[in-house]
């Protein structure tokens, strides 16, 4: 008995039907497992409990820099929005990302006040030469209204926002976080390097919306 003749259309499809809806729904799943998880930073070694959007922002009563007084935040958001940006503070050396940003925030101080009456930047550090590093961070500059500068002594801060880089060498990830009146996150922005910081326009804006 002699099998029966394919037509052309029948020997130009190299797969059954079926056969070719198999192979597209296994691409699919290989598709999914090759995309990046949907948190750029866990991959980085960014904790993940860091306090999040819409959480309290822990409290702190942190030193200011070159003062004998404190400055506490619970007492600072009552007046409105407050701006905490976190510093990387001394590894080792001053980062020069670090001073970039300390001086776009200090030459934009007229437009942050016009939408807070506090920034708060944390220098963080882990040795007895803080307040020394602090200040040679500051240099010659005045911190004008409603700038303010902080030291986290023993990284008790950085430690309770989640944001403590324990690699070696290192302090804490670059933050910045928008606190708003009832004390609560109301936008944050966390880098899981040295860069990757926010801009004072992307401060400005979201300030704007509260």
């Amino acid at each position: 008995m002699t099998a029966p003749k394919q037509t052309s259309s029948q020997r130009d499809q190299p797969f059954p039907p079926l056969a070719r809806l198999l192979i597209r729904v296994c691409c699919c799943q290989l598709l999914i497992t090759l995309i990046p998880t949907t948190n750029p930073l866990r991959g980085q070694g960014v904790p993940q409990n860091q306090t999040a959007i819409g959480q309290r922002a822990p409290d702190f009563e942190l030193p200011l820099v070159g003062e004998k007084n404190y400055l506490s935040l619970r007492d600072e958001y009552h007046d409105g929005p407050v701006v905490v940006i976190v510093l990387r503070g001394y590894p080792g050396y001053q980062c020069p990302i670090c001073k970039s940003q300390f001086n776009a925030v200090v030459n934009r101080a007229k437009a942050l006040s016009s939408e807070t009456k506090c920034v708060v930047l944390v220098y963080p550090d882990k040795t007895d030469q803080i307040e020394k590093n602090a200040k040679r961070f500051i240099g010659s500059r005045k911190l004008p209204h409603p700038i303010r500068l902080v030291r986290d002594d023993d990284m008790q801060m950085v430690t309770e926002w989640g944001i403590r880089w324990q690699a070696r060498n290192q302090t804490a990830y670059p933050a910045t976080f928008i606190v708003d009146q009832n004390g609560r996150v109301a936008w944050k922005k966390v880098s899981g390097s040295s860069a990757g910081r926010s801009t004072v326009e992307e401060i400005l804006r979201e300030l704007r919306k509260l």
